[in-house]
């Protein structure tokens, strides 16, 4: 096997739990495997020039009608971040991160294209518009992330940023029509801290054939419980079964962090969802 073989093939391993049983084609990239959470970095920056090939990438993702309804803002300011990592809910990693990217569903600026045409926009108030801004800030967010840890940076989704989204918004100066869908902390791994690959579902539990089909997924989720266990052990985290834990994640609008009151906080920004 080449590198970036072997890379891929291990990555795999530390996802499934076993050795891949097909060829790895020769246009995958091993960074797209080798995705790890990443909350511990070096003290050194990130360079400009690695935040616009992740937006040049980020840009080059698909977005719906071609209507680019994102925007990102990149945060550096100390202070900023440390009231960002409190609204996120005490999270040290985001007060310390050498870059934070607020990723925004960004419906203002069509609305003042509109403005500027005497042009209704009236479309941007339905939950369709909702969707897709939700779709294409994800969508161009991934692309980041692979554009970022291509360049040896790695980095962490915070969706704490919709704990308190009126909050957020008002720390980031953003007009009506946005808000803020998660954050992203970046930087350059801290090798004492190094983050592992964490293992996922076995894909009979998520690759469905023609129809969708249950029936295979006890079994996936039993063995994946034994397997994310003993990962947990070794990152002397939660031992719970995984199973146990997803499920009590979505018990009631006390186990969403703040986040049950959404809607509300949406209306409050500028997005009736009709």
């Amino acid at each position: 096997m080449t590198h970036p073989e072997a890379a891929i093939a291990n990555a795999w391993r530390e996802r499934y739990g076993q050795t891949p049983d097909l060829p790895v084609p020769d246009a995958l990239g091993a960074s797209l495997f080798e995705h790890r959470s990443v909350r511990a970095y070096t003290p050194q920056a990130v360079d400009e020039a690695a935040l616009r090939w992740a937006i040049a990438a980020a840009q080059s993702a698909s977005t719906s009608s071609n209507l680019q309804v994102w925007s990102v803002i990149a945060v550096r300011d100390r202070a900023r971040l440390a009231r960002l990592a409190e609204l996120a809910g005490g999270q040290r990693h985001v007060a310390e991160a050498p870059l934070f990217l607020a990723w925004v569903v960004d419906w203002s600026r069509l609305r003042r294209l509109g403005q500027a045409q005497h042009i209704a926009t009236e479309g941007i108030d339905y939950l369709e518009s909702y969707t897709v801004g939700v779709v294409d800030v994800a969508l161009a967010a991934q692309n980041a992330t692979v554009a970022l840890e291509a360049q040896g940076l790695g980095i962490v989704y915070i969706g704490g940023m919709r704990n308190h989204p009126e909050a957020v918004a008002a720390e980031l100066g953003l007009p009506p029509d946005c808000f803020v869908l998660f954050g992203m902390c970046v930087g350059h791994p801290d090798p004492s801290s190094a983050a592992q690959i964490k293992p996922r579902l076995p894909q009979a539990a998520v690759l469905h054939q023609e129809r969708y089909d249950s029936g295979k997924e006890a079994d996936a989720v039993r063995d994946y419980d034994q397997r994310l266990s003993l990962f947990q052990q070794t990152q002397q985290r939660d031992e719970r079964a995984w199973s146990r834990v997803a499920a009590e994640r979505v018990h009631g609008p006390e186990s969403l962090s703040g986040r049950h009151r959404l809607r509300e906080a949406l209306n409050a920004l500028g997005f009736p969802l009709r």
